[in-house]
């Protein structure tokens, strides 16, 4: 009859039937299936009465425990703890790092709001790798992620996906720049995707390899355009559901038509999830900033008024290393000793000074010609030579010997400067930046152009080269020896490893030449190396050698936290770049403190520029705090800066001192401005010390492997435990032999599947609660645990929340329903008991109940109305409580959507013609409106209370 409840044996669930009919002699009934909400046609012959399904004691109370435990992770995940209020994280618990406090106050941070789209700004080596890793292990856990992909600069690439798969043990497909037309004709034959990008789920790539180019020096526009849809069309069509960009602040740009800005606006666009990584994301640009926060919001930010504290707060999570505390709350970083060494010249080096000082007459003069003839990539060269000669008699004689061969071997100097030069022209200043010394060498080396007389200069600057090379060895080299017996000595460490670092490769190559010959284990990075070499040179650092020896390139995403002595063999002009090579061993996990040495020629302009800059820029660290000045220090712009105080210095030696006042006077401006702007971020919260101890020892692992046990056991699978896993098999028969529940035990177990929420089967345990009906059986149970004398009714029940629109709750970004629990029980006098229903509950996730049969059909009824009115009246409060947070997500996207309107109009008042500024308006206006009347019916919610679980309660007498 309608309005009856039955079993459906179609669809192996309870349904209410609402309407019968027969056709052509068939009874035929229109069920709703409450489980999946939806109405079906079914036979009339498959329903059974509810009282017809008599199951044995074991599998019912395999289904009273698996309910139970499915509606307490469900209750975790939707909900804050009851006893913290804090949300219950998942990707701690389901990881191999155990996250420090502000780790995890960011992850907590990033999850709490109705969007994950978020600039992870945190200092200089606090970490955001590890912190955007456990955002995307918590999406993924949640069932919200699937497909990630990862962006960074070149030299991060390994360093991501070795850190994915050591702390999270998620597996990422490293993809460069040659391997795309690769994997296009991989998708192509297997005839399985569409695009390469579609091949992996997970995948690291470079920004160069796939942002988009508007030209390129011998391309056809067929071949330009082929090349954007491999690469950047390809990549931002591929369906991602989270990406990463890591250095992030690259994709602000100078303007909206950058390729790399367009290549954020693009990849801002392709997932619902974004994360960019920046410890310097504001760089003293402010409207570089803004286009950086547009691609998390691209209306929240629509010109530079609506950049302030309160609009960016939301977007922008940040961590200040003085706030940085470890898991015993002590300071996360210790302090670091930085020292110049000036190496002096001896008699024995008379060659060499004399090398360095004909090579800086060389300099100064190329580089005025360089300018009168405006030339200006021979004036770059000439200041690459003024630092190749500092780094060592090698690196100059090296590139003295490819200079004469490359102005004696060229014909036609003029057509190669005109297509070559352009295109070197082109590389803006970000580009530029990011080169190390050898790189930019290597660019400028395809230039082949110079001046009449350069040949005689260059080949009597080689002969003095080469002449310095067979007198010995240079100063340098002979001071580091001395020093590495001194810093084993101070350090008391015969076995000390030291990290150098040098700009360019030759230097490299003659110091492990100079090392290995006085029996010291050497190895070396630098950018020319493949993944697999540089991995195998950390490693034999790490395990066997003493010294790595690294170029700028090469040193990218190092993390060498065993080491803690750095020695700058020579030294970058900008500070930053030494911030950054100390930053490889001052990291999260150092031990020790951090010792930088640096060697400087003392008789040399470098070192009269370098005292006087250390000496004014260590007022300005102690002022404003290395961190803070990182803003404007690392940027293309302070790069530029600092390339021209010590070329004016090397120019005009007598003014060096004032190109050093002016340039720190500059610095120290932009810091300032930089310093007002760094309120947008808001300051750092206070860490949690005991978060992580309150994750680590959670029960949800626990829940999940006793919720899938359980619901095997009663729906016709099978779960039989082993010595350390299940051998499982599912009801539809297929199989998974060693199944473990936590991702410790998986890596101990070799070959086990793991089995946790990111399963799509574990959470469909969890999302899908079938409920209970009237008329359904209800258990009679003893609960070992429970005082003697309890008896009653208990019920454990869902709460939900929608708007009234759904396709409102999309478009204005609100979740499309919110979930709360409630449990009760009445005992047999009719009173109302909370605690004691929360006591049940704790019980049923760890104790099986002792099944006693079940109600007459009489007391079901009365049973399941008692429980509904107790549910009602004690679940008020969860109900306002995620009414209330309905309505805080509609102001918040309120707020967004006032601003967004706000700035369209100034945009559009500045249009000149009056006819394209009144359509805009009034289309401007429509939206609006439009806008307005979903947030009105968002405002309306539909309440649903659905029990999904009640027992009969029985004394312990009565058992």
């Amino acid at each position: 009859m309608p309005s009856d409840w039955q079993y459906s044996t179609a669809y192996n669930g309870i349904c209410k039937v609402i309407a019968e009919q027969v056709l052509w002699g068939q009874p035929v009934c229109q069920v709703w299936l409450p489980n999946r909400n939806t109405i079906m046609q079914v036979p009339q012959s498959s329903l059974r009465p509810l009282g017809d399904r008599v199951q044995s004691s074991s599998v019912e109370a395999a289904r009273v425990s698996y309910l139970a435990t499915a509606a307490k992770i469900a209750e975790t995940l939707e909900c804050s703890s009851p006893d913290t209020g804090e949300r219950v994280l998942l990707a701690p618990m389901e990881s191999n790092v155990i996250p420090l406090p502000h780790q995890l106050h960011i992850l907590s941070r990033a999850m709490s709001g109705d969007r994950v789209r978020y600039l992870l700004a945190d200092e200089v080596g606090l970490g955001k790798t590890v912190e955007a890793g456990l955002i995307m292990r918590e999406l993924k856990l949640r069932g919200l992620v699937r497909r990630t992909l990862v962006v960074v600069p070149k030299g991060l690439a390994t360093q991501w996906v070795a850190e994915m798969e050591t702390h999270f043990n998620e597996p990422f497909q490293l993809v460069s720049g040659k391997d795309i037309d690769t994997l296009h004709r991989m998708a192509v034959a297997s005839r399985e995707a569409d695009s390469g990008w579609a091949l992996f789920d997970q995948v690291v790539v470079s920004q160069d390899s796939v942002k988009p180019v508007d030209r390129r020096r011998g391309w056809s526009s067929g071949q330009i355009a082929a090349y954007n849809r491999d690469r950047f069309e390809g990549l931002i069509t591929a369906g991602w559901d989270l990406i990463i960009v890591d250095e992030a602040h690259r994709l602000g740009g100078s303007t909206d038509q950058v390729a790399r800005h367009r290549l954020g606006k693009g990849l801002a666009d392709a997932a619902p999830c974004v994360l960019l990584l920046s410890a310097t994301p504001h760089q003293g640009k402010s409207d570089a900033f803004r286009r950086l926060l547009s691609l998390l919001d691209e209306t929240a930010f629509p010109d530079e008024f609506s950049v302030s504290r309160e609009r960016v707060a939301p977007y922008v999570l940040r961590t200040e290393k003085r706030k940085a505390i470890d898991a015993d709350g002590n300071p996360l970083f210790k302090p670091r000793r930085t020292q110049m060494v000036a190496v002096e010249w001896q008699s024995r080096h008379r060659y060499q000074e004399a090398l360095y000082e004909t090579v800086t007459e060389y300099v100064r003069e190329g580089y005025n010609r360089a300018l009168r003839e405006k030339k200006r990539h021979i004036g770059f060269l000439m200041v690459l030579m003024q630092r190749l000669v500092t780094s060592s008699t090698r690196a100059i004689r090296t590139t003295l010997e490819k200079r004469l061969a490359m102005l004696e071997g060229e014909s036609d100097l003029e057509e190669l400067v005109r297509v070559i030069g352009a295109e070197f022209r082109g590389r803006s200043a970000d580009e530029w930046e990011d080169m190390d010394g050898q790189e930019q060498l290597e660019a400028l080396q395809a230039l082949h152009a110079g001046y009449a007389t350069e040949i005689a200069e260059v080949q009597a600057l080689l002969a003095a080269a080469i002449r310095c090379e067979q007198a010995g060895p240079d100063a340098k080299a002979e001071a580091l020896i001395e020093w590495i017996y001194k810093l084993q000595s101070e350090e008391n460490d015969a076995d000390l490893k030291l990290l150098i670092f040098t700009e360019f490769v030759p230097t490299q190559q003659m110091l492990r030449d100079f090392l290995e010959a006085r029996g010291i284990a050497v190895v070396v990075l630098n950018g020319s190396m493949d993944m697999a070499a540089r991995k195998q040179a950390q490693n034999a650092f790490r395990d066997t050698h003493r010294i790595l020896i690294s170029t700028d390139a090469g040193g990218e995403g190092l993390n060498l936290q065993f080491a803690h002595v750095v020695v700058n063999y020579d030294m970058p002009w900008n500070p930053m770049r030494l911030e950054q090579r100390i930053g490889r061993v001052d990291r999260i996990g150092q031990s020790k403190p951090v010792r930088a040495i640096n060697f400087v020629f003392k008789n040399s302009v470098e070192f009269r520029v370098r005292e006087v800059l250390e000496e004014k820029l260590a007022v300005i660290f102690d002022e404003f705090g290395v961190d803070k000045t990182g803003d404007v220090l690392d940027s293309a712009h302070a790069g530029e800066i600092f390339e021209e105080m010590f070329t004016s210095a090397l120019l005009d030696p007598g003014a060096a001192e004032k190109s050093v006042n002016e340039t720190v006077s500059q610095i120290r401006d932009e810091i300032q401005q930089a310093r007002a702007t760094s309120t947008l971020f808001g300051a750092s919260a206070e860490p949690d010390v005991k978060a992580a101890e309150r994750l680590r020892t959670h029960p949800l692992p626990h829940w999940v492997e006793r919720m899938t046990v359980n619901y095997l056991r009663f729906s016709g699978g099978r779960a039989d435990a082993r010595r350390s896993w299940w051998d499982v098999v599912w009801p539809d028969g297929e199989a998974q032999q060693k199944c473990v529940f936590r991702a410790q035990d998986a890596i101990r177990l070799t070959g086990a599947n793991l089995l946790g929420l990111e399963d799509e089967r574990i959470r469909q345990l969890v999302n899908c609660l079938p409920c209970t009906v009237p008329g359904q059986a209800i258990p009679r149970v003893w609960i070992d645990g429970l005082p003697p004398e309890i008896s009653g009714h208990w019920g454990l029940f869902e709460i939900c929340l929608q708007p009234g629109l759904h396709e409102a709750a999309s478009e204005l970004r609100l979740p499309r329903v919110r979930r709360g629990y409630v449990c009760v029980f009445v005992n047999a006098q009719g009173d109302l008991l909370l605690p004691t229903a929360r006591r049940i509950w704790d019980l049923l996730l760890t104790t099986d109940p002792i099944m006693k049969g079940s109600e007459t059909v009489t007391d079901v009824q009365e049973t399941f109305k008692q429980l509904q009115l107790a549910a009602e009246q004690a679940g008020e409060d969860v109900f306002w409580s995620l009414h209330h947070a309905h309505i805080d997500s509609i102001k918040r996207e309120e707020e967004r959507g006032q601003a967004a309107f706000a700035g369209r109009r100034r945009a559009i008042a500045r249009v000149g013609l009056s006819e394209v500024r009144q359509y805009r308006l009034s289309r401007c206006d429509a939206e609006e409106a439009r806008w307005r009347a979903q947030l009105k019916m968002a405002r309306q919610t539909v309440p649903q209370l659905r029990p999904l679980l009640m027992l009969h309660v029985c004394r312990r007498a009565d058992q």
